[in-house]
């Protein structure tokens, strides 16, 4: 069955202008964020200037807002994250997609559950759903390594979104 498109020219340009600005920044935007966990804290900061900026824009096109009026509650408007936020939730997601099977299997294997480390058997029945964050030397390159950073974000959530399987 057919949707009416609404008869407000307004409305339609709305509803066009929010998929557009949400799919197509929001995807460019996300094949890079992962990239911010590698690369080097003057970059990252100069990266997550222009994907906010490119989110901003986004916002002020769908809201037809000056660039002198508040974005937030724009951004509000539209649920999207902060650029740290979205970084943190995708990385969450692909952690996700890891532990249940939906993931390239070379991200998967870099993962493991504490349940699965022998010295670590006879924890809490709620470390069922943490994984091992390895140690590393150097807190500049390893602590953004994938192995490193899905761990640690995952293990920062709470015990009710780990063990949810869907």
């Amino acid at each position: 069955m057919l949707r009416r498109t609404p008869t407000d020219p307004q409305r339609v340009v709305f509803s066009v202008s929010t998929r557009l600005a949400d799919t197509y920044p929001c995807s460019r935007c996300q094949q890079g964020r992962l990239l911010l966990l590698r690369v080097d804290r003057c970059l990252q900061l100069s990266l997550e200037q222009t994907i906010l900026s490119i989110l901003n824009a986004a916002a002020r096109l769908i809201f037809y807002a000056r660039r002198s009026e508040h974005i937030i509650p724009l951004l509000h408007d539209l649920h999207w994250l902060r650029v740290p936020d979205r970084i943190q939730f995708r990385l969450c997601v692909l952690t996700f997609r890891c532990l249940y099977g939906s993931a390239p299997s070379y991200l998967a294997n870099s993962l493991r559950r504490t349940v699965d480390v022998a010295s670590r058997q006879r924890r809490r029945l709620s470390d069922v759903t943490m994984l091992v964050v390895p140690s590393t030397r150097r807190s500049t390159f390893g602590d953004r390594a994938f192995s490193v950073a899905a761990p640690r974000t995952w293990n920062r959530l709470p015990a009710s979104v780990q063990a949810t399987t869907s």
